[in-house]
């Protein structure tokens, strides 16, 4: 009897001290309602299931209780227990935050144009949970272990499937590695050639610092490969990388396809030196204008990581990303990665279930047109209001490049910013410091991140600003 009641109790941490456990624990509840860790209409544990939990007299917390009755900061009604009461004191607020620095902002823009981006607002929290409740009703007791550190099978399975339909990815289960997203995956990938010995990446000139940031301090250096109206100029590889990171459907950030010589040339060049050709499909499932680009790995196999996350297709805040791997790195990474999984089960299993179902596809159909119609709408507006403006790297993906006057890629940041909308340059994130090549001024402009709601808006300040001479010309 005495567990039953025990456990219909809520939890309350209480640390009583002083002359006697009735005055300790009177104390310690009054500070921990004047302090506001009890908030008002707060229900605390019975006076029998508090003593239990305290190792002290039901008698004792009774009287505790009372006594703050009688003081106002408790109420006890029959039926509906003992509550913290309304009104009650609290403690004098903290200092009152400072004032921004100099330059910058207490608010968020209004408006996001920044490259990296799906619209959160279309997450498909209905499929979503429709695919969560059928994948945990049919989950086996082990899915709630610690679980294989390649991640779950089902997930694996179902990726398998999808990669080789949707991208031509030539994928077996076993070794594919479910990881927390991109730089994860690119971390595990970096320990292992660390692993190797391996001192050297390359890297495409323009590409996202944060990716040089997490191989630099993982201790390699970067050569940084020239870029033209064909991609990256991967015949300009050399024997001592071990590996080369590229974005080969869609170049980051400037929108090109890698011509297929130059695929040609990466891959013989990995054949020839035994490196790896790391393959980052970050947006493989948005093409608009032409036929899909199909995934460099299935030229290649045995000399290709290819990786993918949910980022763009869902959403980023589920840290889901994969690594289809060569079977000998595949055990590598596997044993860099460590014993047990380190994405959440759940969530796998519900990714599994949303791509075998269909719903995957079907989100991936709407998003692609919605996106098409932005593109096309940004465009338009552009041809019509700032025609001076060259848009690049239309064709696929989530964003574009718009080329600027020279000298103007500050000023239009900093007039986006005045008026709301928060927007990107080429440079300096975007342009590796050893490229060789001038950047020219360009903003990485994202179209996918506003709520339908908000992309008008957007796009009229966006055009506002383009269309200012002051901003754009002022001679």
């Amino acid at each position: 009897m005495a567990e039953s009641w025990a456990t219909l109790g809520v939890d309350l941490h209480l640390e009583p001290a002083g002359p006697g456990l009735r005055r300790g624990l009177t104390d310690a509840l009054r500070e921990a309602v004047r302090s506001g860790r009890l908030v008002p209409g707060t229900r605390l544990p019975s006076s029998r299931s508090l003593a239990a939990d305290l190792g002290i007299a039901r008698n004792t917390v009774a009287d505790a209780f009372a006594d703050l009755v009688a003081e106002g900061w408790l109420t006890a009604r029959q039926g509906s227990g003992t509550r913290v009461a309304t009104g009650v004191p609290a403690l004098p607020p903290g200092p009152r935050p400072t004032a921004p620095a100099a330059g910058t902002t207490a608010h968020r823009p209004a408006y996001d144009l920044r490259a990296g981006f799906p619209d959160l607002s279309a997450f498909p929290r209905t499929e979503w949970l429709k695919a969560a409740r059928r994948a945990l009703t049919a989950a086996p007791h082990d899915a709630f272990g610690y679980g294989d550190p390649r991640g779950r099978v089902e997930l694996r399975t179902a990726l398998a499937a999808y990669l080789a339909r949707a991208r031509g990815v030539r994928a077996d289960p076993e070794h594919i590695v479910i990881c927390a997203g991109f730089s994860h995956g690119l971390s595990l990938l970096g320990r292992t050639l660390r692993a190797r010995g391996a001192d050297t990446v390359a890297v495409e000139s323009y590409g996202l610092d944060e990716h040089w940031q997490l191989l630099a301090a993982a201790g390699f250096r970067m050569r940084a490969l020239p870029l033209d109206e064909l991609g990256t100029d991967t015949a300009k590889l050399t024997p001592e990388p071990a590996a080369v990171l590229l974005t080969p459907s869609h170049q980051f950030p400037m929108g090109v396809a890698l011509h297929h010589d130059r695929r040609a040339a990466v891959v013989d060049w990995a054949r020839r030196t035994g490196g790896l050709v790391l393959e980052d499909d970050y947006d493989g499932e948005f093409r608009y204008d032409r036929r899909p680009v199909g995934a460099l790995q299935g030229l290649a196999p045995d000399e290709v990581v290819y990786l993918g996350t949910a980022s763009k297709s869902l959403a980023p805040g589920l840290r889901l990303g994969w690594m289809v791997l060569p079977p000998a790195v595949a055990e590598e990474v596997t044993a860099v990665k460590g014993g047990v999984d380190t994405c959440g089960a759940p969530d796998q299993l519900t990714l599994a279930e949303f791509l075998t179902s269909g719903a995957y596809d079907r989100h991936v159909r709407a998003s692609r047109s919605r996106y098409r119609r932005r593109r096309d709408a940004l465009v338009a507006a552009l041809a019509a209001r700032a025609p001076a403006i060259r848009v690049t790297g239309i064709a696929a993906g989530l964003h574009v490049v718009l080329r600027l006057p020279p000298g103007s890629q500050q000023r239009v940041i900093r007039a986006a910013a005045e008026r709301g909308l928060a927007i990107e340059g080429l440079t300096p994130r975007h342009r590796h410091p050893d490229a060789t090549v001038r950047a020219p001024d360009a903003l990485v402009l994202g179209y996918g991140t506003p709520a339908d709601h908000a992309w008008s808006g957007a796009l009229d300040i966006l055009c506002t600003v383009l269309s200012d001479p002051a901003v754009i010309d002022p001679r």
